[in-house]
């Protein structure tokens, strides 16, 4: 029947979460005991899995209207032990749908609700006596069900029915009913939304760490693809130089391959501190290296700076800036010349990194297949220089050419956010 495999299911889903609940204290007191022994902070306890079970005891109230049946004290016996039944069964359907938000919000909950009232009146109503401390029971379930805005109106009128009906039965000593019905439904309903927005909180606490933990591997991923990817197109182009220079000028030659051993030793020195999460880059020195792989691809550079000394910050940005911008024009401008300039001013600094390229013929150095389609390091780029104030502007120069500005004010130079954009431009 359909019950019993609702039934079964759920028995299978409570056993599941035990069995994770376990799992989980076991991993607990090993950290906890090696917390201990190494003076860390000692975790958190995962407490007990919310299910059902923990509603289930109070049913011990109707032992009385019980013993009554048995004892038969109770008139119309078979009606009596059918409410009892009817009763229990429903407020069990109540208390397991309770934990889960779908189902407790659901339409046949309600219901069941509903006709859980609607029995205990007519149990409590008909037989009096023991039988009152269904209203409590009726609160319980209440307040496990109707947790929100309703909950208010709906203990307060769980309570009134239980009042009245309790002095119809009882007199005046029926509102000590009406108070353990408001109780009971308040009460379940602030111990169980507590504990469901701690639980809530511990998810959100875990999905924050994750993204952290992603982040940090995005950070780390990009950083090291932007230096490798840099660095890999240096060496290539110091290496032809040299392979070019090596028939005619020995000299020359060697030049280029200790250019090249001097560039792989600092790249070494930046994957080291890319790992550690500590690498700031200097603007001075990217112009540097700019100068020397603009010369060695056969691009004159032109290099000029101006203006009052930057921030670390802003430098180590600006320094990404002219990374990113020279290794697109030796890979995809197919230019003769690139003209970078620095111009630092009171309010704030430009960049601007130019070429007279047609990004038309074969890239002095070939991309790297699957790397850095749509353009997005210059968009990483643009979003890091808008989130500090900042803006940076990419595209054709209307005297030809490829034209990348970069403007940062000066004083929110340090308050950059450093993560990096790695991927070269699409021409």
């Amino acid at each position: 029947m359909y019950w019993t495999r609702g039934a079964t299911c759920r028995l299978r889903e409570w056993r599941a979460a035990r069995a994770r609940w376990r799992a989980d204290m076991q991993a607990f007191k090993a950290a906890r005991k090696e917390a201990r022994r190494t003076g860390a902070e000692v975790p958190e306890n995962p407490g007990p899995p919310p299910t059902a079970f923990s509603l289930l005891p109070w049913l011990l109230m109707g032992l009385g209207a019980f013993s009554n049946l048995f004892q038969g004290k109770t008139p119309n016996p078979w009606v009596g032990g059918l409410g009892l039944l009817a009763f229990n069964s429903l407020y069990i359907y109540v208390a397991a749908r309770s934990f889960v938000k779908e189902k407790r919000q659901a339409a046949s909950t309600r219901v069941a609700l509903a006709l859980i009232a609607a029995i205990t009146c007519g149990l409590a109503g008909g037989y009096g006596g023991n039988w009152l401390l269904f209203f409590p029971l009726l609160g319980l379930a209440t307040g496990a069900a109707l947790r929100g805005e309703h909950l208010r109106w709906a203990g307060t009128a769980v309570a009134v029915l239980a009042g009245v009906v309790s002095a119809l039965r009882g007199g005046w000593s029926g509102l000590n009913i009406a108070y353990a019905t408001w109780i009971s439904t308040m009460v379940t309903a602030a111990i169980l939304s507590l504990s469901e927005a701690v639980r809530e909180l511990r998810a959100a606490r875990e999905e924050l760490a994750h993204q952290a933990v992603e982040k940090e591997r995005l950070r780390f991923s990009r950083d090291l693809h932007d230096l490798l990817g840099h660095t890999m197109s240096v060496i290539v182009v110091k290496s032809e130089a040299a392979r070019r220079l090596a028939p005619r000028d020995l000299d020359a030659a060697l030049g280029q391959i200790t250019d090249i051993e001097s560039v792989g030793r600092q790249a070494l020195t930046e994957i080291r501190e890319a790992v550690t999460g500590y690498r700031e880059g200097s603007l001075g020195t990217e112009l540097d290296r700019a100068r020397s792989v603009l010369t060695a691809a056969g691009i004159e550079p032109v290099v000029t700076r101006s203006g009052a000394p930057l921030a670390p910050q802003s430098e180590a940005l600006l320094g990404w800036v002219v990374r990113e911008a020279v290794t697109n024009v030796v890979r995809h401008s197919g230019a003769t010349r690139c003209e970078i300039g620095v111009v630092a001013s009171a309010e704030h600094v430009r960049l601007t990194v130019s070429d007279n390229g047609d990004g038309d013929g074969e890239p002095a150095v070939p991309p790297a297949a699957g790397v850095g389609v749509g353009g997005t390091g210059l968009k990483g780029l643009t979003e890091r220089l808008a989130a500090a104030g900042g803006s940076l502007t990419a595209g054709p120069a209307p005297r030809g050419g490829f034209t990348v500005t970069a403007e940062l004010p000066v004083e929110t130079g340090g308050l950059l956010d450093l993560e990096p954009a790695t991927a070269p431009r699409a021409r």
